[in-house]
C-alpha cells in the first residue's frame, strides 16, 4: 500500500519535526536524533512535578500531541510500534525533572515496562524522585495475566496533568494516577487491520466481519464478529464494557483508531449515547483521533467513573492541541423552521391506483440502489443510488399524508417532499420538475403535457440538453414516446440511457469533471435510473 512517507527509517523523526514546527513555539525536542526522540515543553522550569510518557510511534497524536501545559511535560517517542530505548527515556526524565520529582505514565507492554522501568532506576541513581504507574485498561482479553494499556491512558495524562499543573506533590499526583488506572476500562473494534510502513498489510479480518478487542498495534482481538451496522457494532462494545463498570456517572472517551471518517465517528457517538449505558455517560472526550493505530478503520471506547474533582480536572484548560476537551453530553435541541419553510400541506386523500403506482416506482429505485451507486462511482461520487433510494423511502413513508386523489396537488406534494428529503442537485431538479408539472396540471394540461412542462422547466433551470450526458437523455425521449404507451416510453428511455455510454464529454452535472476515458462505455447513472424506472413500470 502506498503511503505519504519518504522512508520507514526517517518516518518518525520527520513526522516529529513536522509536528514541532506547528506547535507555535510551545514545544522543542532534545538533540540526539535518530536514537533519542523526545518532545518537551519550552516553558518548563522544573518547579512542579513533571509527567513523562511515551512509547512506540504510530499512535499519533499520542504521545507528543499531548505535551504541553496541563498534560505531559515530555513524550519519549520510539519507532513505529517499538518502545523507546532506556537512554531515550532517561534523557527525557533528566531534561524535565526538578526537585518536585517526575511521574512516568507507561502503557502495559513488556518493552515499555522494561525500558521506562530501567530508566527510572538510573534516574533515581542521579538522586531524582521518580515514580512510575502502569496503565492496563484494556478489558478485551480477560485471561491475560497483564492487560494492555490503550486509550484510557489519556485519562491518566489529563487528570494527573491537571494536579501537577496546580502544584500538587508527587505523592498526590501518583495516587490520583493510580486511582484513575483502577477505574478506567477500554475496548476497541475495527473493520480492518492497520498498515505498518515498510511491511505488507495483514488481511486478517474476513469480509463482512469486524474484530472485537484488537490491540493498538494491530494485535488480534478476542473474536471476529459479524458486522452489520454502527448500532450493532457499538452494542457489542457496550456489552463487553457494561459488566465492568460501576453505577454512577462516567466520562467516555470515544477514540478514532486512525482510519475512521469523522462522519462515522459522529454516528458511533450517537449510538454510544443511545446505548444501554448511555444514561451513565455524563461527559464525553471526542470523538477524535487520540490514541490511534496508524490507519486502522476502527474505534475504541474508554469509560471512567468520575466525581466532581475528576470532572474539574478533565475540564480544565490545557495547551496541547490534540486534547479535544471534555464536554457534557446534552440532548439534541430543535428549533422550528423559519417562516416560509414550514409548508402548508394539502389535505391527504386516497387513490389506490396512484398509491400503488408511487409505491411501485419507489420499490424500483430502492432495488436499483447498489447498481446505480456502482455506476456513479465511475463518473461521479458514487451516491446516485443512495440519493434516489433515500428519497424513495421517504416518499413511501409519506404516502398516507399525500393528496393522492388530486393529481395537481399530488405533483406539487411530491415535489415538496423531494425538496426536503432528497439531497444534491438531483433533489432540487426533481422538485422543480414536479412543481412545474403541478402548475401545468392546474392550467388544464393532461399528464403527458404536465410531465413535458416539468422537464422543460428543469432544462431551463439546470441547463441540460439532450446529448449532455444527464437524465434528460433518457427522460425526454421517454416523455415524447409516452402517448404511444408505457412500453414505448420504456424502450425510448433505454435507448437514450444506453446512448450516454457513447458520450465521452459531459456538458452538465458532476461528470463534467471526469476525463473522457473514464466515461466511455458506462451509462450515465441518472439516465440509467430513468430507464430502469420506465422498464419496471412497463412490466
Amino acid at each position: 500500500m502506498r503511503q505519504f512517507i519518504n522512508s520507514k527509517e526517517t518516518l518518525v523523526t520527520e513526522a516529529l519535526d513536522g509536528a514541532l514546527r506547528m506547535a507555535g513555539g510551545r514545544l522543542a525536542r532534545l538533540d540526539g536524533y535518530p536514537h533519542i526522540k523526545v518532545a518537551i515543553r519550552t516553558d518548563w522550569d522544573k518547579s512542579k512535578v513533571a509527567l513523562v510518557s511515551g512509547g512506540g510511534s504510530g499512535h499519533e497524536p499520542a504521545h507528543a500531541g499531548f505535551v504541553g501545559r496541563g498534560m505531559l511535560t515530555a513524550a519519549v517517542c520510539g519507532d513505529v510500534f517499538a518502545s523507546p530505548s532506556v537512554d531515550a527515556v532517561l534523557a527525557g526524565i533528566l531534561a524535565v525533572t526538578g526537585k518536585p520529582g517526575c511521574l512516568l505514565i507507561v502503557k502495559n507492554y513488556t518493552g515499555d515496562r522494561l525500558n521506562f522501568g530501567l530508566a527510572a532506576e538510573r534516574a533515581r541513581a542521579f538522586g531524582l524522585k521518580v515514580r512510575m504507574v502502569i496503565v492496563d485498561d484494556d478489558i478485551a482479553l480477560p485471561e491475560l495475566p497483564q492487560a494492555r494499556g490503550v486509550a484510557g491512558t489519556l485519562f491518566v495524562h489529563k487528570i494527573a496533568g491537571a494536579l501537577a499543573e496546580q502544584g500538587e506533590d508527587l505523592e498526590k499526583v501518583t495516587a490520583a494516577a493510580k486511582r484513575v488506572i483502577e477505574g478506567v476500562v477500554s475496548i476497541g473494534m475495527s473493520l480492518d487491520t492497520c498498515t505498518v510502513p515498510g511491511s505488507p498489510k495483514e488481511s486478517r479480518i474476513e469480509a463482512g466481519k469486524a474484530e472485537l478487542g484488537l490491540g493498538i498495534h494491530g494485535e488480534a482481538g478476542i473474536e471476529q464478529v459479524e458486522y452489520t451496522n454502527a448500532r450493532d457494532a457499538m452494542s457489542m462494545v457496550v456489552d463487553r464494557l457494561a459488566p465492568t463498570i460501576k453505577p454512577g456517572p462516567h466520562v467516555a472517551l470515544l477514540n478514532n483508531l486512525g482510519g475512521t471518517t469523522p462522519l462515522e465517528m459522529s454516528v458511533l457517538c450517537e449510538e454510544l449515547v443511545r446505548s444501554r449505558i448511555g444514561d451513565q455517560i455524563r461527559w464525553m472526550v471526542g470523538p477524535a483521533p487520540l490514541m490511534t493505530s496508524l490507519d486502522m478503520q476502527g474505534f475504541s471506547v474508554s469509560l471512567l467513573p468520575v466525581g466532581r474533582d475528576d470532572e474539574a480536572a478533565l475540564s480544565s484548560p490545557v495547551a496541547p492541541w490534540a486534547w479535544p476537551g471534555c464536554l457534557p453530553v446534552s440532548s439534541v435541541q430543535t428549533f422550528p423552521l423559519p417562516d416560509g419553510l414550514a409548508p402548508v400541506r394539502p389535505l391527504p386523500s386516497d387513490h389506490p391506483g396512484h398509491r400503488d403506482f408511487i409505491a411501485r416506482c419507489c420499490e424500483l429505485l430502492i432495488a436499483a440502489e447498489s447498481d446505480l451507486n456502482a455506476l456513479d462511482a465511475r463518473s461521479g461520487d458514487g451516491d446516485t443510488g443512495s440519493t434516489l433510494s433515500t428519497a424513495a423511502r421517504a416518499l413511501t413513508g409519506a404516502l398516507d399524508n399525500l393528496p393522492l386523489a388530486d393529481l395537481t396537488q399530488l405533483y406539487r406534494a411530491v415535489g415538496l417532499e423531494l425538496s426536503q428529503t432528497m439531497g444534491g442537485s438531483s433533489g432540487v431538479l426533481l422538485a422543480i420538475f414536479f412543481a412545474a408539472a403541478g402548475d401545468a396540471s392546474a392550467n388544464g394540461m393532461d399528464m403527458v403535457g404536465a410531465l413535458r412542462a416539468g422537464l422543460e422547466r428543469v432544462q431551463q433551470v439546470g441547463g441540460a440538453q439532450p446529448g449532455d450526458r444527464t437524465m434528460v437523455d433518457a427522460l425526454l425521449p421517454a416523455i415524447e414516446a409516452l402517448p404511444s404507451g408505457v412500453a414505448a416510453a420504456a424502450e425510448a428511455a433505454r435507448k437514450g440511457a444506453d446512448n450516454t455510454a457513447t458520450i465521452t464529454k459531459a456538458k452538465a452535472g458532476r461528470a463534467t469533471y471526469i476525463a473522457s476515458d473514464k466515461l466511455a462505455g458506462h451509462n450515465d447513472p441518472g439516465a440509467e435510473a430513468v430507464a430502469r424506472l420506465f422498464e419496471g413500470i412497463a412490466r
